[in-house]
């Protein structure tokens, strides 16, 4: 621990398991307090109480990002336990695939309701409280799907640049009141996601070696080292980084063709 993200009182989404989780853990270990928020109860307070027992200071709440009276409850429930949000991590989100044409309604609205929609009912939630406080950061876990487009996956790239435009937007609408709001972008991440995505080929070994071909490292990330740079970024040690995205993807979106 070196109390890089001392006085940090982090809100994450998502933060039961995956990125979320990684990003929970590398924060408490740099001496923040969190609020941690999930759907899964059975994950998320077995989760929380690993890191309490380790030292961390922590509290949580069983709530969907879609719901809005629901996240402003739990920014009040935060506020009480750790003490008011200065910093907000966007971290929940779902992964929505399929061809255009064959995209219902529903489906469309359900990958906008999380991963866009969920992402500014907690960031409309605190950023009052931030601006009151003189200021703060959100960060927006976005995706490499932000920028490029793999076909088949649609509408989920079509939401993650969205959640880029509202992290620009609100970055420059925030910045004179003192908040900064910035993306992080991963590629493929060895996540319990990832691991159903191979699992879903008829050979999820080929499946596993064709993902990791495609980085010019010839493997892909841990969510511990997602959890490092959104460390980095969440803390004041990058104070005139605001309205952008930093890409960790081995140079996967830099790379062509292998």
């Amino acid at each position: 621990m070196t109390d890089r993200l001392k006085g940090k009182r982090i809100m994450i989404t998502g933060a039961a398991q995956g990125i979320g989780l990684a990003i929970a853990k590398a924060c408490a270990a740099e001496g923040a307090r969190l609020f941690l928020i999930d759907l899964d109860a059975g994950l998320l307070e077995t989760e929380i109480n690993t890191l309490l027992a380790g030292g961390a200071t922590a509290g949580y709440a069983i709530a969907s990002i879609t719901d809005a009276t629901a996240i402003a409850a739990a920014i009040e429930r935060a506020a009480a336990e750790i003490g008011p949000i200065n910093a907000l991590i966007n971290n929940a989100g779902v992964n929505v695939f399929h061809e255009p044409l064959e995209t219902s309604d529903a489906e469309w609205g359900r990958c906008f309701d999380i991963n866009l929609k969920g992402a500014w009912n907690c960031s409309k939630a605190v950023l009052p409280g931030m601006i009151g406080q003189g200021g703060g950061v959100i960060l927006n876990i976005a995706s490499t799907h932000a920028f490029t487009i793999i076909p088949h996956t649609f509408p989920y790239p079509v939401a993650k640049h969205a959640l880029l435009g509202m992290t620009k937007s609100l970055g420059i609408e925030y910045a004179g009141r003192g908040v900064r709001v910035n993306a992080l972008a991963p590629g493929y991440v060895l996540t319990q996601k990832v691991t159903e995505y191979w699992n879903s080929f008829p050979d999820p070994v080929a499946a596993e070696a064709a993902t990791k071909k495609l980085h010019p490292g010839g493997r892909i990330a841990a969510a511990e080292e997602i959890a490092l740079a959104a460390v980095f970024m969440i803390s004041d040690e990058c104070p005139f980084m605001n309205a952008t995205c930093l890409t960790i993807d081995g140079g996967l979106s830099v790379q062509q063709h292998r």
